[in-house]
């Protein structure tokens, strides 16, 4: 008889995997019974590991010892606040970033899906918008700093490709809403009373998608989707 060939168990480890996209992957493969035989998942908050820092993002890494990634956290913030502080938001997630796509190419990861945003479009554009249209002109000033931290994932990933071969890719959400929101802030006018300030004309669209149907389809990205090009992900 031959010897038993030992099946390598998928190990995905999630980054910002307390926020609301996080939330809902683990929702999917912990109740939704979206989780293979094999897989075994691990979901990392800020409390785990503070990923501006190399050292704890390494550590992590070594602690888990992951095979595939999804990589969600960012520095994230309100909109004065990325108005008041682009440049802090810009250092921080190139940071987070390449310590987290670094750390898994030394690592040996197999595969990576990072999360982009929609604002690291174009401001100035047409429409409709797909995916090669990222770098075509600078986004929006009020975030430029995260927007283009945001764009240099894709950029990383095609450079990991064509020096090593690496399939890191990245997906972009439209809005997100649904289960494990937070809206301890949002609702702050509620809670106490007082007056909403409402800005703008009213005339902007968005385009909304479910966090839920985020959830599936990212995972359906990490086990299927193999090409580099990041893809929009957008609810009906």
């Amino acid at each position: 008889m031959g010897s038993e060939i030992k099946v390598v168990p998928m190990r995905v480890l999630v980054t910002g995997g307390s926020g609301l996209v996080g939330k809902a992957i683990e929702h999917v493969v912990q109740e939704d019974g979206g989780k293979l035989e094999g897989e075994e998942w691990i979901f990392l908050s800020s409390k785990d590991a503070d990923l501006v820092d190399v050292g704890q993002t390494r550590a992590v890494f070594e602690k888990y010892r992951p095979t595939h990634v999804i990589h969600l956290a960012a520095k994230v913030g309100g909109l004065y606040l990325h108005m008041k502080e682009n440049l802090h938001f810009l250092r921080d997630n190139i940071k987070i970033n390449d310590n987290v796509l670094q750390t898994a190419h030394e690592m040996g990861v197999t595969k990576m899906v990072s999360c982009l945003s929609s604002c690291i479009f174009p401001d100035k554009t047409t429409y409709p918008i797909d995916e090669t249209m990222i770098h075509n002109g600078p986004p929006h000033d009020s975030n430029l700093g995260y927007s283009h931290a945001k764009r240099l994932i894709d950029v990383q990933n095609r450079a990991y490709y064509q020096q090593y071969g690496h399939r890191y890719t990245a997906v972009i959400p439209t809005n997100v809403f649904g289960p494990y929101d937070n809206f301890s802030q949002k609702y702050t006018a509620k809670k106490e009373g007082s007056p909403v300030n409402v800005c703008g004309s009213g005339a902007p669209r968005r385009q909304l998608i479910y966090s839920l149907d985020v959830g599936r389809l990212i995972v359906w990205v990490l086990r299927e989707y193999e090409e580099i090009d990041p893809i929009i992900l957008s609810g009906e």
